[in-house]
């Protein structure tokens, strides 16, 4: 049942994804965490589930976003864009987003206030 929802979000995702060129990182100052958590929908179908395991493009366990620090977040993400970091699915995500989509981003994961799915 997830998996249909996760690739719909990825698709969708990669449908709206414009070509950037990427940009120097953002001061991690920069982000705005309340627009953070409005575009973390697209990041919840991996990142918001608890001992989430992903099978693509190999078995691994994906990482918690929340608490880490946010200019490795920033950086992360911008690897991601620029092609620098190989997962295909993190660089359709990255490449839909703007330099403020990403600080705010990772200024609501920083603030570790987040919180995954439960049962």
């Amino acid at each position: 049942m997830i998996r249909p929802v996760l690739f719909a979000s990825i698709l969708a995702a990669y449908a709206t994804a414009t070509a950037q060129t990427p940009a120097p990182a953002a001061a991690p100052s920069a982000g705005d965490a309340a627009k953070g958590r409005e575009m973390t929908r697209m990041c919840e179908g991996c990142h918001g589930i608890e001992g989430w395991r992903t099978a693509f493009p190999e078995v691994y366990r994906v990482p918690r976003l929340g608490g880490q620090h946010e200019a490795y977040l920033v950086s992360a993400l911008q690897q991601y864009r620029a092609g620098d970091r190989s997962h295909p699915t993190m660089r359709a995500i990255a490449g839909s987003l703007s330099d403020a989509d990403i600080a705010n981003l990772a200024a609501y994961y920083a603030a570790g206030t987040v919180r995954t799915a439960s049962k």
